[in-house]
């Protein structure tokens, strides 16, 4: 049989817990839990406070089991509808998301592919899942995202007559600046052994993207950047799932999954109501915006993963895995403020029911751990994300329609849109690990990563809505091992490569829900765009074996 060469160091970490340690233990748990904030608090503070009761009573064993599995259905349900965190999809860091995720794979630059030996591997990689053994997991992350955008556009002046250009020149708006609330971002996650070589997980995770909010008005005029996004707060995104981890040999770890991504969508934003060929209008008036949220969900879309992992010796590992994509079929519900110009003067919204489609993309990991001595652990990983199957966001309106609008059919329904995506895939290479220290009874691991991706949105269609460009991704953390459980936690850095979209290159027109018989695209996402996140994260994690 092959040894694990941390082997060592995790059983110079576990060790008996004296009652102070317990309590100690106990009350850390119940701190961290009333500290993340009213959005989940209310689920996960009586769940904990379960757990701690009970634990008093018969066990830490006992007591941490009862609580995180309280504390993860009530957390479930609390946190859906109050907003715990938003994302759209599974195990990728760029395009819709931000950066990697998890308090002790993050810690690593999220090279945790080969390495993964705790329920963090249900994202990464699910053959170790058996490693893992029985166990508990919770961990919770908060995303400080800010981004700055200066907007550009092209304006063309057009003879009344002909519609034809006889003029263009260049406009710049004043820069305007998006950022995140403090919404942490969790992980709950329980194992148990099956038999010898069976491993069943039960978990709930949220990719670490950015809920990002936009003014609606700068210095008492219209936002620039309202025709692409005002806010995606509402929104509420988790997987949940079951994963199991095998082991058919020695040297050898099978994983897979089953996942569901739930929740809800919900964005904000500005539409115009002017008619393209209509001479008393221009696109951008703000007495012809349009105010609209759509509000996407209930959102049920399976999906699962599978991986592998060999241990070729005892210091070399290797590990693959694959996520398979989500396609995501929604009702929706649409409500519009609608102009205040007297063209809309008599006109009203009748209905508000509508579908969203879109697809979320397949990824692929590989990586290498080599641990040169057994406190020692160092990985370089490599992935690649299927973005490009992830080329429009479709809506279909079912009963939506315009009632008493001059000029129109009455009624006037709203014609289905497609907002284009055109995603290209996106590559990243990890590079990290982790060193135990013997402080006495205790064991002190430290982390550290690094980690650079390619944006998987091309700058023509790069908007608010979905800042992502290249990033380098600096990261550090630490272990502590107490008896059999460990406190983690993780500070993360995220440098972002500004990106220049060209006005004569913007490809996203604004939306507009009332069409003319000219279609003349009327673009709104150039200008320069720059974003910087940090990630700071605390977890708990105990050994049931």
């Amino acid at each position: 049989m092959l040894a694990d060469p941390r082997s060592t160091r995790r059983a110079r970490a576990r060790g008996g817990l004296s009652r102070g340690r317990i309590i100690r233990c106990a009350c850390t748990l119940a701190g961290l839990g009333l500290g993340l904030g009213t959005r989940v608090d209310a689920g996960l503070a009586a769940g904990l406070d379960a757990g701690l009761a009970a634990g008093l009573d018969a066990g830490l064993d006992a007591g941490l089991a009862a609580g995180l599995a309280a504390g993860l259905a009530a957390g479930l349900a609390a946190g859906l509808d109050a907003g715990l965190g938003f994302g759209v999809g599974t195990a990728h860091a760029a395009g819709l998301y931000f950066s990697e995720r998890g308090v002790r794979p993050l810690a690593r630059g999220g090279a945790f592919t080969a390495g993964a030996d705790d329920l963090g591997a249900i994202w990464y990689n699910p053959a170790g899942v058996y490693d893992a053994g029985p166990q508990l997991l919770f961990d919770a992350s908060w995303l400080h995202f800010e981004t700055s955008y200066a907007r550009q556009a092209l304006l063309e002046q057009r003879d009344p007559n002909t519609g034809a250009v006889v003029g263009r020149y260049r406009q710049t708006f004043d820069p305007v600046n998006g950022a995140t609330p403090v919404i942490p971002i969790p992980t709950f996650a329980g194992s148990f052994s099956l038999r010898d070589d069976l491993v069943l997980a039960i978990g709930l995770m949220a990719p670490y993207s950015a809920i990002a909010h936009y003014p609606e008005a700068v210095g008492g005029a219209p936002a620039p950047q309202r025709y692409s996004l005002i806010t995606l707060e509402g929104s509420a995104m988790a997987v949940v799932g079951a994963w199991v981890g095998w082991k058919p040999h020695d040297a050898w770890r099978v994983g897979f999954g089953l996942e569901v991504l739930a929740g809800k969508f919900v964005t904000t934003t500005m539409a115009s109501g002017c008619v393209p060929e209509k001479f008393f209008c221009a696109p951008e008036q703000p007495e012809w915006d349009v105010l609209t949220e759509l509000s996407a969900g209930p959102i049920i879309a399976p999906s699962g993963n599978l991986g592998v992992t060999w241990h070729a010796s005892e210091r070399l590992r290797v590990g693959a895995a694959f996520q398979l994509p989500f396609f995501v079929r929604a009702p929706a519900e649409l409500s519009a403020r609608l102009p205040t110009t007297p063209a809309f003067e008599a006109a009203y919204q009748e209905g508000s029911s509508a579908t969203v489609s879109f697809e979320l993309p397949w990824s692929a990991r590989v990586g290498v751990e080599y641990s040169p001595v057994p406190e020692l652990a160092l990985e370089l990983d490599a992935t690649v994300e299927g973005w490009a199957m992830h080329d429009a966001l479709s809506v279909h309106y079912d009963d939506v329609a315009l009632r008493n609008l001059a000029g129109f059919p009455d009624p006037y329904r709203f014609p289905d849109q497609a907002i284009a995506r055109n995603f290209d895939n996106a590559f990243s290479v990890r590079a990290g690990g982790e060193y135990g220290l013997a402080l006495g009874e205790y064991t002190l691991d430290v982390r550290a990563g690094a980690s650079f991706e390619s944006s998987a949105v091309p700058p023509e269609y790069l908007s608010v809505l979905t800042v992502d460009m290249p990033k380098l991704t600096a990261s550090a953390g630490l272990g502590l091992h107490v008896g059999k459980a460990r406190f983690d936690a993780v500070y993360a850095h995220i440098f972002a490569v500004p990106v220049e979209v060209d006005a004569r290159d913007a490809r996203l027109p604004i939306l507009a829900p009332v069409k003319g018989n000219v279609e003349d695209a009327h673009y709104v996402n150039g200008g320069s765009y720059a974003a910087t996140g940090d990630v700071l994260g605390l977890g708990f994690t105990y050994d049931l074996r």
